[in-house]
């Protein structure tokens, strides 16, 4: 392992606790890394995360990649205490839990010297922090969106948009314009702006706000993926009267195992997939907080059992007190009398974490039912596996309409347009989805033919001469000139 001291500058880069984030912007920094061919290090300030299960979470992840023996330094930063109470949304509490951070990451910052920092960036979730680096004259402040350009252009809309669409967000009727994006249907706008209180909408516009004042943002997204939505940032659609930083599209950003991480034991879900035919098996997965209750687990069960295709099916049970996390379910309490009997050679459910990017890559698979995380969608496109979006929360509804509407790699669920009683799907909802989603019908067809378009986009667009590529180098050769490390990137 090369010494990070002994590169020419590091680049600073300040996670967020939640998985999704801090795996997607480490992934992430393993591209910049690479790209700058040693003339740059990687030191990661690490918060601890607020609860338990969730610093769990991290130390995990930070130990795996700590291992990994690349130019990567971790530095835990010092615990704060959550403020507590009088919070009118989450996202007020990540803020003000992050902005106590402040004097720890200046005092780490201060403690790399002599090596200089070349950029700081942050995660989209810890803009408070870009004020610590606002200090350094000389050091490029850098946002890490993991989510779609899509949801970027609309945080950076909200402001705008206030008086309007937060009311009618309430009522989920009529349309909303995103810019670079045909009308979209109220319904499917993020469910973390569409609840009751104002409070989310109102926060998430002022992460909005602060994304301006960044001199870029780095983006898990490409050209291929959402030319039109990166279009209408970079031509000022957003923000009426000023032009957005820069938005450098680096994506896919998808992390993967280590080889020796790899040449473990194979799992059971994947052994199982071994004995089925090529594109047979629906794989149905809700990413690490997906679970459904009883009475929609039933639901699942039976347009599984009546759709007559193989599946393998993640079923996860309640979080514990406490936690937002699913734990491992209770098969015999969860699922209906006799189903797993009565599925017995052609279904498997798996009550326990999956290894997602090895089931998707899996030849036997042939659809995802998926909750339409991003980390996720990009994996399904990445291996050219068609969707069928089960949005559950975050900007996930919104990850859908694109998914279905724009991109055609997708079979649509659910009527949202039509729904009235919210994200509830049933039984016949889920065959007749499921059966289009095998090649049953026209629309999932031409969306296995999409998938497969974007299975050889994405790979070409990471690739010498492809869009992302290019971008990134772009961003790096802009770092290495303009922070505090001399340039000494190819380009």
């Amino acid at each position: 392992m090369i010494d990070p001291s002994m590169a020419a500058g590091t680049i600073v880069f300040i996670p967020c606790w939640e998985s999704g984030h801090f795996m997607s912007m480490i992934a992430a920094g393993k591209r910049m890394l690479d790209a700058a061919a040693g003339a740059l290090s990687l030191t990661v300030l690490v918060m601890r995360a607020p609860t338990a299960a969730k610093a769990s979470e991290v130390e995990a992840h930070v130990r795996r990649e700590a291992a990994s023996g690349l130019d990567i330094r971790f530095l835990n930063l010092p615990a704060v205490e959550p403020s507590t109470g009088g919070f009118v949304a989450s996202e007020e509490f990540n803020f003000r839990y992050t902005q106590r951070h402040a004097p720890h990451v200046e005092e780490a910052i201060a403690g790399l010297a002599p090596t200089p920092v070349a950029a700081l960036v942050v995660d989209l979730f810890c803009t408070p922090l870009l004020d610590v680096a606002a200090d350094l004259a000389a050091v490029p402040r850098y946002v890490y969106f993991a989510s779609t350009a899509a949801f970027l252009a609309l945080m950076l809309r909200l402001p705008a948009f206030r008086d309007d669409l937060a009311a009618r967000l309430k009522g989920k009727e009529g349309t909303a314009h995103v810019p670079g994006l045909p009308a979209v249907p109220l319904r499917y706008m993020p469910a973390c702006l569409s609840r009751d209180k104002i409070g989310n909408y109102d926060w998430f516009a002022d992460y909005g706000r602060r994304f301006m004042d960044a001199r870029g943002i780095v983006i898990n997204s490409s050209v291929e993926l959402e030319g039109g939505v990166l279009d209408a940032i970079a031509d000022g659609r957003c923000v009426p009267g000023r032009p957005a930083p820069a938005v450098h599209a680096i994506g896919p950003v998808i992390w993967f195992a280590a080889r020796e991480q790899q040449q473990q034991q194979t799992h059971v879900c994947v052994q199982w997939l071994d004995a089925q035919p090529a594109g047979s098996v629906v794989f149905l997965c809700f990413g690490s907080k997906g679970f459904v209750d009883t009475a929609q687990v039933a639901e699942v069960a039976a347009g599984l059992e009546r759709s007559g295709h193989r599946f393998l099916w993640v079923l996860r049970g309640p979080p514990s007190a406490g936690s937002s996390h699913p734990t491992d379910a209770d098969l015999d309490a969860m699922l209906p009398g006799g189903f797993l009997e009565r599925t017995q050679g052609r279904g498997l459910v798996w009550p326990a974490w999956a290894p997602q990017k090895e089931v998707l890559a899996h030849p036997a698979v042939g659809g995802f039912v998926s909750h339409c995380g991003w980390n996720s969608a990009l994996e399904s496109l990445w291996f050219g596996v068609p969707m069928a979006p089960w949005p559950l929360y975050g900007e996930q509804h919104l990850n859908a309409f694109e998914l279905v509407r724009e991109m055609g790699v997708a079979v649509q669920l659910k009527d949202m347009e039509a729904s009235e009683v919210g994200y509830f799907v049933e039984a016949a909802e889920l065959e007749r989805a499921v059966r289009g989603l095998m090649g049953g019908t026209e629309e999932g067809r031409k969306a296995r033919e999409k998938a497969a378009e974007m299975k050889a986009a994405c790979r070409k667009t990471v690739e010498e001469g492809g869009s992302s590529h290019a971008a990134l180098r772009k961003l790096m050769s802009e770092i290495t000139a303009g922070g505090g490390a001399p340039s000494r990137l190819a380009v």
